[in-house]
């Protein structure tokens, strides 16, 4: 897991954290299990003969709720699983469809939109949230509701708390099988994860300091690591406050690799290239990765990986997270950026509601 050998441009000085962020991610293998048992108690789901079809509504940091659930389900189950971020809700959404909303606030405009449209097209609803008008909603719609916890400082914090019910809430209705085990494994797997960050090499903070101020390109392999790429993108963007971007194999090596090959070493164009690869990767996508990255780096630089730890998709995929929330830590530190508060997305909320 080591990174490129590269002059570093940056250190950490006086690390800025207004919110507790790093201490909430830490917390991640706690939230998970708290969940874990806490949605067992979640009543008055439908029976497995009354659902053709699973949508998922949310939006930002809890919208990967419903990528996480895409990703672990859609491969085990007999009926298909549909995410929908935005105020559009599906055609095909009707009485046999289970619409699980997502909302930490409960107030996301996109996701109250979509939801109330599911409703009335006679949906199954299951609302995730800590309340706000999405509880409201679900409380005069006697539809099902898991409360999160909000003393969580941030929805993106909150991963675990947002998707882990959905997984359970598949496993309670029988749709899917043997997530429990799945979630038990991972929360070992992310202890140890936080063990070795605190206690050993410090290694989000070495592959944060091989980027240095450069742009992350972030690929990864199948749904687990294109679920992990665009969760990593995605904390780059607001932890770090700066640009990132990412792909999934083997998509990229269809259209995006020939851009490397015209450009020559990727690494010479203030790009950072970052592989996240897990064991339930399709086979032939190894060679895949090993070709592109040669074509990134030229056969000169090297391609900065992370392997992904724990016996399970499960655990692996919120390993991935987990490791990757540290690294966008580590950039925001780096840079002296405050991981917490976003002013641009505060701005915007204020704009919409005006």
């Amino acid at each position: 897991m080591g990174p490129r050998v590269r002059v570093l441009r940056l250190e950490v000085t006086d690390r800025v954290d207004s919110l507790g962020m790093q201490e909430a991610t830490f917390g991640l293998p706690d939230q998970i299990e708290q969940s874990m048992a806490e949605s067992r108690e979640i009543g008055g789901l439908p029976g497995i003969e009354d659902i053709d079809h699973v949508l998922v509504l949310g939006m930002g940091g809890s919208g990967i709720a419903g990528d996480i659930v895409e990703a672990i389900a859609a491969p085990r189950m007999a009926i298909p699983v549909i995410v929908s971020k935005g105020y559009e809700c599906p055609s095909f959404v009707g009485p046999r469809t289970l619409a699980m909303a997502v909302s930490f606030s409960g107030e996301t405009e996109e996701t109250l939109h979509a939801a109330s449209i599911a409703h009335d097209l006679g949906a199954r609803i299951v609302a995730v949230t800590c309340g706000g008008l999405l509880g409201e909603l679900v409380g005069q719609w006697n539809s099902s509701l898991h409360l999160v916890d909000a003393t969580i400082p941030m929805p993106r914090c909150a991963v675990g708390a947002v998707s882990v019910p959905l997984l359970m809430i598949l496993q309670s209705i029988g749709l899917l099988s043997g997530v429990e085990l799945e979630i038990h494994d991972c929360v070992e797997t992310l202890r140890k994860r936080c063990d070795s960050i605190k206690n050993g090499p410090n290694a989000p903070q070495d592959i944060a300091r091989g980027i240095g101020d450069d742009i992350p390109l972030i690929y990864g392999g199948g749904r687990v690591g294109a679920v992990a790429a665009a969760r990593l993108k995605n904390q780059v963007n607001e932890n770090a406050k700066m640009p990132a971007f990412f792909n999934a194999m083997p998509e990229v090596c269809h259209n995006e690799i020939a851009s490397w090959g015209a450009a020559g070493d990727v690494t010479q164009h203030r790009i950072a290239p970052l592989h996240l690869r897990h064991d339930f990767e399709h086979a032939r996508l190894a060679q895949r990765f090993e070709f592109n990255e040669t074509i990134a780096t030229s056969g000169q630089g090297e391609v900065m990986t992370i392997q992904a730890q724990g016996q399970s998709p499960v655990a692996q995929l919120f390993d991935l997270i987990l490791f990757g929330d540290q690294m966008s830590l580590e950039l925001a530190a780096l840079r002296g950026q405050d991981p917490g508060p976003i002013d641009v997305l505060t701005e915007l909320k204020h704009l919409l509601a005006e």
